[in-house]
């Protein structure tokens, strides 16, 4: 039993250092004094830390992920949230098919879905590239916001809601007044979610940008084509913190048990 708790213990440790090894090396290397990425580092420097605010490609392309991230969030929410509601409050034909069909986006390899999204989008229909970034990103935001508020009205009781219908209440001031109030922590949790996963997005927006239209992942793609200094990992870095206290900011507004449910 001791060798099996033991052989299950190395197990795990080789995992955590398959999946956070990596970052270490790239968190040590983004203090490299050198113009060239190297680890182990041969010395201590925030050099490229500096250059990040200094390089305006960088900036602005931060400037845009950030604008149109939050644009694709309101979409996504003015979608998902009556979708999420609906799907938790009735029952009705075809519930697992929708179900699936908002989930959808999630279950197709991004390279595909952003290919098509090219396909059709702009080639087709001749897009905007901005307005074709906004459908792309407000698709796959879609299946978080509508999962995790899902998970949030799974746990809502509509004996409530049934309350505030009896008392006179109309349905929509019911929705607004009653339903919305008792679920602010996982709609908030899920604009964290899907906030994350559209900035850090790389193969929908790939197929999504081009001259004048760019968002800092993809920036960051074609910085590392032409050069090899640490100033992407020191951006990798500072985007790593972004993503960890997000996930902090969830994990106190929902807990993990949220996501596991369902």
């Amino acid at each position: 039993m001791k060798e099996n708790n033991r052989g299950l213990g190395l197990f795990t440790l080789l995992v955590y250092i398959f999946l956070l090894g990596p970052l270490v090396i790239i968190a040590f290397a983004s203090f490299e004094p050198g113009t060239v990425l190297k680890f182990p580092p041969q010395g201590f420097s925030l050099k490229w830390y500096q250059k990040i605010f200094e390089v305006e490609m960088f900036m602005s392309t931060f400037k845009t992920s950030i604008v149109v991230s939050i644009l694709r969030n309101l979409f996504a929410l003015l979608l998902g949230v009556p979708a999420a509601y609906a799907l938790s409050r009735f029952d009705f034909k075809g519930k697992d098919a929708l179900n699936g069909f908002f989930i959808s986006p999630v279950l197709i390899p991004g390279i595909v879905l952003g290919f098509t999204m090219l396909k059709y989008l702009i080639v087709t229909y001749h897009l905007p590239l901005y307005t074709a970034l906004l459908v792309g990103h407000t698709v796959i935001m879609l299946p978080f916001i509508i999962r995790v508020i899902a998970s949030s009205l799974s746990n809502f009781d509509f004996a409530i809601e049934e309350a505030a219908l009896s008392l006179g209440a109309g349905r929509l001031g019911t929705f607004f007044k009653v339903v919305l109030p008792n679920i602010k922590s996982g709609i908030i949790a899920a604009i964290l979610i899907a906030f994350l996963e559209s900035f850090n997005n790389v193969d929908i927006s790939v197929f999504m940008t081009g001259p004048g239209i760019s968002t800092l992942p993809i920036q960051m793609l074609t910085y590392v084509e032409n050069y090899f200094d640490p100033t992407i990992a020191a951006i990798s870095v500072l985007l790593m913190l972004f993503t960890a206290v997000f996930m902090f900011l969830i994990e106190r507004l929902m807990g993990l048990s949220y996501f596991t449910k369902r």
